[in-house]
């Protein structure tokens, strides 16, 4: 089963490694030049210890991705053995057309979901920790895969061959960090109408009020047009969180967020509260909570 999950016929993503590397020191070097040129901000582009954190949460959630294939593998060749009520064969061009598009409106749900329940978020909020958007930001990758085996499930169930799933998934994330880059502008424009473009995918890591919650897509931006969380590159992200970390921690960075649910319910009276300071979006608070609403101040009535 080992052989099977680092195999890089059935792993684009261990093809993809050295392309990756590749992008990211051309990416530097081009930055580098533009600085010693003064044709950008000295501040733009890379940091050592951003970057460093940035692969070092790579290289953890690469081990924890193999972990979690191998445990989830076994369920998913269950559930296509023995309870799927027919297979799709995997030797007809058709049926992976299919399964990418479904892959990648199951990542389309799950990204969503990680990004609109608490629970999800303290997952995910790891990737947007960085306050730089680049190459190695791609890398910057959560080690708590946990949700997505939920949205990966009815697949099996749909008949789907497990191995075909993890093959399409690889390379729906090679695709995705291309998409992490403030080196590509806007592309022609029915590329940017169908496809997750690097400035959808900077719309996305934007902390802006107006870029919060948008463009969820992985390779297709049309399930964002479609259900309504679509938001185009007006200007320049301000990258990040919306109330930064001020950490380089791997540890603190990942899981920080777990800390703050656990407190929030220790602390909280009744299941309701409880609940809801682990399912509700990121930031909910009960109502005695809320900041009292502002009301406008009176006016003299006019005659």
């Amino acid at each position: 089963m080992i052989a099977d999950v680092w195999h890089p016929m059935q792993n684009p993503i261990l093809y993809a490694l050295p392309v990756f590397a590749v992008c990211i020191a051309l990416e530097a070097a081009f930055y580098a030049y533009d600085a010693r040129h003064e044709a950008r901000a000295a501040d733009q582009g890379y940091s050592g210890i951003d970057t460093r954190t940035s692969l070092a949460m790579g290289v953890g959630a690469l081990s924890v991705m193999t972990l979690f294939k191998l445990i989830t593998l076994v369920l998913f060749v269950y559930l296509w053995v023995e309870v799927a009520p027919w297979h799709i064969p995997a030797d007809t061009w058709w049926s992976w057309v299919l399964l990418a598009v479904i892959v990648d409106l199951a990542w389309y749900c799950n990204h969503r979901f990680s990004h609109r329940v608490r629970i999800g978020w303290a997952a995910h909020q790891a990737h947007h920790s960085s306050e730089y958007f680049n190459f190695g930001t791609a890398l910057r990758q959560k080690w708590n895969p946990w949700s997505e085996a939920a949205f990966w499930l009815p697949l099996p169930l749909l008949g789907f061959e497990p191995q075909a799933i993890y093959v399409v998934f690889g390379a729906n994330l090679v695709y995705q960090f291309f998409s992490h880059t403030e080196r590509v502008g806007k592309l022609w424009a029915p590329i940017e109408f169908v496809f997750n473009t690097p400035s959808h995918h900077r719309v996305h890591h934007g902390s802006d009020q107006i870029y919060l919650d948008r463009n969820y897509g992985g390779i297709l931006i049309l399930w964002d047009r479609m259900f309504g969380s679509f938001q185009p590159e007006l200007h320049t992200p301000t990258y990040g969180l919306t109330s930064p970390v001020n950490s380089y921690n791997v540890l603190y960075l990942q899981y920080h967020e777990y800390g703050k649910i656990l407190r929030d319910v220790r602390r909280a009276r009744g299941l309701r509260t409880r609940l809801g300071y682990i399912v509700g979006p990121p930031g909910w608070k009960p109502a005695d909570e809320q900041p009292s609403e502002v009301l406008p101040m009176a006016t003299e009535p006019t005659s």
